[in-house]
């Protein structure tokens, strides 16, 4: 079973346009946060709570050993995923059954963080709950939100944010540096009149219009951009004659609350038609999205993927072993017949010059995914949006509609690859669109005749909660899916099966099995072979989690001897190997267990998969310790956390991290199991600092401990746990692997308190040395070792700073000189060679 954890960036955002000076609040926040552990910034829509909130953190950064994560909020409605959205920032991975929040604060209460929780105000009592158990739960977290309302809390302080300051237009202006919303106008004028400057002749324009837009940020970046057509007079005379008639006379009765309200009016009429509508439609996006996804959203009739032209590609383009996908009927996901479109069809081409129009008017951000460039609407900006989209009849509904067929359709695009080469690039690019995910599903759960089609683009994303380490969230969304669909149908025997494993996931194995048992039933009264057959890994591997070893083992014996059946996912047939080889493993039969993953290895590496592979190769490296063969054990299990580190597979990586201790005290290297003992044990604090009470895990443990502190004696014992406690995934990874020559690159964090069964049971290639004698150069090596732990392209260019093309003519290079066809087998090459 899976316990992967993607890579996602939940640092402080990288700043692309320069920071106006706010020296007061920024010293006052530091303030607060020396003697207070919950501050509040507060303040209307687009004063720059957010992006002075980012500096803070930045400036206090150093002040937490454990660092500064956001939450970001802003694209998050369910009140219920605030505790999830907050673990998935602190990078915890819980698997099991306690309510989320305890689970969370469990996991950090030894931590000394701050934690940035963004955007508050539409999910005031949950953050609220969310700071109040970490304040009390907790000694060394901090918190710092952004609301336009308080969170109500005693331990609450407020800092108030307020406009810019701006100076009498009549008044002395021979000191405008003093005053940073004039600094604000100038930065972004000058970003589109290159060469744009203040001057004595444009001092006091500027600062009348600054002081009619009430000193608001996001007001005064987006008249800025107007001085592409126009001039700062003439910027001012039109903002008066715009405000004159929203007030019916005097621009100066509008009230602040307002001002913004009306420069983003002023923005809009400046668009096309095109792009008005544009930014309409892309309002139903909660989160940031790629160029295809507002395609699809802003286009009410999208041709068949393979047909479109101008640009547009399949849910999948760019991943290795994705097949397109047929569209073009006209229907949903439900197989309702839609109403034709009350407005002009937008073709693909239309989209983009509107998406370039509104990235230069400044509506729409740009910023870097995993895939590409990807693009966000402002808060207050998709607000508008949408008010402006339900203003058009039937829009909304018809946007959101599209919205959840096209995640669905990259959803199914993703499964269908999941067993293959793509693994890497699947699974950020799913991250990356979790908040529309979500807003997909809950448009579909929340709207009559769309229940259907929520249901299924929950099950299609099975291998997403469950490979991915989001087995609370998806448990929520097949829980709330199951019970608006009680149905017979095909959708609910997958939802069956899937809710159980999940359930399993997060040891609930009772409530896991009875759900893949009804699944069962109803896939055999449906006679659907494959998710009958998909029901029957999920009770077998939960009999095997409860330790009935003999049942588990005839059952995964006649699944695999039965093989798999038409429709059945090829990891879920690959995984029922495995458990035979877990089942053959615990009951000591090691060579049989060797023979069954050799069988199953070979299967991954004819189809270039990872996650499953990680898996083959840690059963091999147990059934190898069965044999006491240290050094196949020890060839293995390293090839294994290669793979398991590719996808950042975190459960994975710390039982594999355990196992390696274990050997290291079997290989007399008592300080190495000492340094692997601490990795394992940090690596255990972020998902169940008890090992979930497995007594086998925790023994093994134990006696790991004990043998390589009598060895070392127990000041040097600590004083090498401690090593490894400081290490975090990626160090533990590679000093696992390079037999600790690579030191870690900072100072060791505290040791976990206390100490910090498996839900689970990635794509190597055997290796036929096609490049014996071949050696790259010191830089390919460099670009090997990234592309071996996963990096795209993209991450490799952003992090050797080199340009994208730069790294992606490195990667072929590698590829040739190695005779290799894909990355997954430079990553294998790579562990052979450690």
């Amino acid at each position: 079973m899976g316990g992967s954890a993607p890579r996602r960036d939940q640092q402080l955002p990288v700043e692309t346009t320069s920071f106006v000076d706010r020296r007061g609040e920024l010293a006052a926040a530091r303030e607060l946060l020396a003697r207070a552990r919950l501050v509040t910034l507060t303040g209307p829509g687009g004063v720059g709570k957010t992006r002075l909130a980012a500096r803070i953190a930045a400036g206090v950064r150093r002040t937490f050993p454990d660092g500064v994560r956001v939450v970001h909020l802003s694209g998050l409605h369910d009140p219920a995923l605030v505790p999830l959205a907050a673990a998935d920032a602190l990078d915890l991975h819980d698997h099991t059954a306690r309510p989320p929040l305890q689970a969370l604060v469990e996991q950090v209460r030894d931590r000394r963080l701050l934690l940035l929780v963004d955007n508050c105000e539409h999910l005031l009592p949950a953050c609220a709950e969310l700071a109040a158990a970490l304040l009390h739960g907790t000694t060394g977290v901090r918190i710092l939100a952004t609301s336009r309302h308080r969170l109500g809390l005693t331990e609450e302080h407020l800092l108030d944010v307020r406009p810019l300051p701006v100076p009498d237009p009549d008044g002395d202006l021979s000191g405008p540096e003093g005053y940073p919303a004039l600094a604000l106008f100038a930065d972004r004028a000058a970003a589109v009149v290159p060469g744009f400057r203040l001057t004595a002749a444009n001092r006091a324009a500027v600062a009348r219009l600054c002081r009619r837009l009430d000193g608001l940020p996001l007001a005064i970046e987006l008249a800025a951009v107007r001085m592409r057509v126009l001039d700062v007079d003439q910027l001012l005379d039109r903002l008066d004659d715009r405000y004159r008639l929203l007030t019916g006379g005097s621009p100066a009765a509008l009230p602040r609350h307002q001002t913004l309200r009306a420069a983003v009016d002023w923005s809009h009429e400046l668009c096309t038609e095109r792009e008005q509508l544009v930014w309409a439609r892309l309002s139903v996006l909660a989160g940031s999205f790629d160029l295809e996804t507002a395609e699809a959203v802003c286009n009410p009739a999208p041709p068949a993927f393979e047909e479109r032209g101008s640009g547009g590609r399949s849910p999948l383009a760019g991943v290795e072993g994705a097949a397109p996908l047929q569209d073009g009927t006209g229907r949903g996901a439900g197989g309702e017949k839609l109403p034709a479109a009350t407005t002009p069809r937008i073709h693909p081409y239309d989209v983009l010059d509107a998406v370039t129009g509104l990235v230069d008017k400044s509506v729409l951000s740009r910023e870097s995914g995993p895939d590409g460039i990807r693009y966000r609407l402002l808060d207050s900006l998709r607000h508008y949006g949408l008010d402006r989209l339900r203003r058009l009849p039937g829009e909304e509904p018809a946007a959101r509609r599209r919205q959840r067929d096209w995640m669905l359709q990259r959803a199914t695009a993703c499964e269908s690859a999941w067993f293959g080469p793509g693994q890497r690039e699947i699974v950020p690019r799913l991250r990356a669109d979790q908040d529309n995910l979500r807003t997909a599903l809950d448009f579909s759960l929340a709207t009559p005749g769309e229940c259907l089609a929520g249901l299924r683009l929950a099950g299609t994303l099975w291998f997403y909660w469950h490979a991915c380490g989001a087995p609370r969230e998806g448990r929520y969304w097949l829980d709330r899916a199951l019970a608006a669909n009680p149905e017979p149908t095909r959708e609910r025997a997958r939802g069956l099966w899937i809710a159980g494993l999940l359930a399993a996931a997060t040891h609930d194995l009772a409530a896991g099995l009875a759900r893949a048992r009804d699944a069962h039933a109803l896939a055999r009264d449906l006679e659907d072979e494959a998710e009958a057959a998909h029901a029957e890994y999920v009770i077998g591997v939960i009999t095997l989690f409860m330790d009935d070893l003999p049942t588990a083992l005839k059952h995964f014996e006649a699944s695999v001897a039965r093989g798999p059946v038409p429709g059945q996912h090829l990891s879920l047939h690959g995984l029922d190997q495995v458990e035979l080889a877990c089942a053959l493993g615990f009951l000591g039969e090691a060579e049989r267990a060797v023979e069954v993953c050799e069988e199953v290895r070979r299967m991954c590496e004819r189809h270039g998969e990872e996650w499953v592979h990680s898996y083959v190769l840690r059963m091999l490296a147990l059934a190898h310790t069965v044999q006491r063969d240290w050094r196949r054990a020890e060839h293995h299990a390293r090839h294994a956390l290669r793979l398991k580190l590719a996808v950042h597979d975190v459960i994975g990586i710390a039982l594999t991290l355990d196992l390696l201790a274990r050997i290291a005290t079997q290989s007399d290297a008592p300080e190495r199991a000492a340094v692997l003992l601490g990795a394992a044990d940090r690596a255990w604090a972020g998902i169940d600092r008890g090992r979930w009470g497995s007594a086998a895990l925790n023994s093994t443990r134990d006696d790991t401990e004990t043998r390589a502190s009598e060895a070392l004696g127990r000041p040097d014992f600590e004083r090498a746990y401690e090593r490894g406690a400081g290490l975090d995934l990626a160090e533990s990874v590679e000093y696992a692997v390079h037999d600790g020559r690579q030191p870690p690159r900072h100072a060791p964090a505290p040791r976990p308190s206390g100490r910090p069964r498996s839900p689970h049971p990635a794509a190597g290639v055997r290796l036929t040395h096609p490049a014996a004698g071949v050696r790259l150069t010191r830089r390919e090596t460099e670009v090997a070792e990234l592309v071996a732990q996963g990096l795209a392209n993209q991450q490799i260019a952003d992090r050797l700073v080199i340009a994208r093309r730069t790294a992606e003519g490195h990667v072929e290079r590698i590829l040739g000189k190695l005779g290799f066809s894909n990355r997954s087998q430079i990553a294998a090459w790579m562990a052979a060679q450690s």
